[in-house]
């Protein structure tokens, strides 16, 4: 998918609207127009699509810091447009959890739930990440309770289909966890690579 630079598409912002409207005062209001139209374009896409897009790429490469720097310069997540609002959540929550921030990941994740996702991968994606927090904190009721969700999404994502797998097998050997000291019952299925961002 094509994208624009950050940095550049602020550029384009300010120069295309203070620049539209030092035309409109100088040269007339026709010749100062067109930049205006472009600036302010630029700028409600800004607002509605925010720094998701760019953040997500970083994430690809696994670039968690970078990643979370990058979604601060998304103006207001409540402004998003819902699609994009839930992925900031998403990726805010999976960037928590691997700089180990359980709590943190927990309450974007809790946020990313209840917006609008585009698929059911994506739900699966995060009640999986739910019941894995709950799991490492050896959590197991409430684990189980976010996977019976899962089962209810029509999964058709392989990687995360394997995840589900792996988790699974876990949650059906919780009964011998008690068994088993707090830090070896808490690592259900290990590190796992999450599905590509959309």
């Amino acid at each position: 998918m094509f994208t624009i630079n950050l940095k550049l598409k602020i550029a384009a912002i300010i120069i295309g609207i203070f620049g539209g409207f030092t035309l409109v005062f100088t040269a007339g209001f026709w010749y100062g127009f067109p930049f205006i139209l472009i600036g302010i374009g630029f700028l409600v896409s800004y607002i509605l699509l925010g720094t998701v897009q760019s953040a997500a790429q970083l994430l690809e490469k696994v670039k968690f810091v970078e990643a979370e720097e990058r979604l601060k310069w998304t103006l207001n997540p409540n402004w998003l447009y819902v699609t994009n609002r839930a992925f900031y959540f998403i990726m805010k929550g999976s960037i928590a959890a691997n700089l180990n921030r359980p709590d943190e990941a927990e309450g974007y994740f809790e946020k990313a739930k209840d917006l609008k996702l585009p698929s059911d991968n994506e739900r699966a994606l995060v009640y999986l990440q739910l019941a894995n927090i709950k799991a490492n904190q050896g959590k197991w009721p409430q684990a189980k309770a976010y996977f019976h969700q899962i089962k209810k999404f029509n999964v058709s994502e392989g990687m995360l289909k394997d995840q589900i797998k792996q988790f699974e097998k876990a949650l059906n050997q919780s009964g011998n966890a008690v068994h088993l000291r707090s830090g070896q019952a808490m690592q259900p299925g290990g590190k796992r690579r999450r599905p590509k961002m959309r």
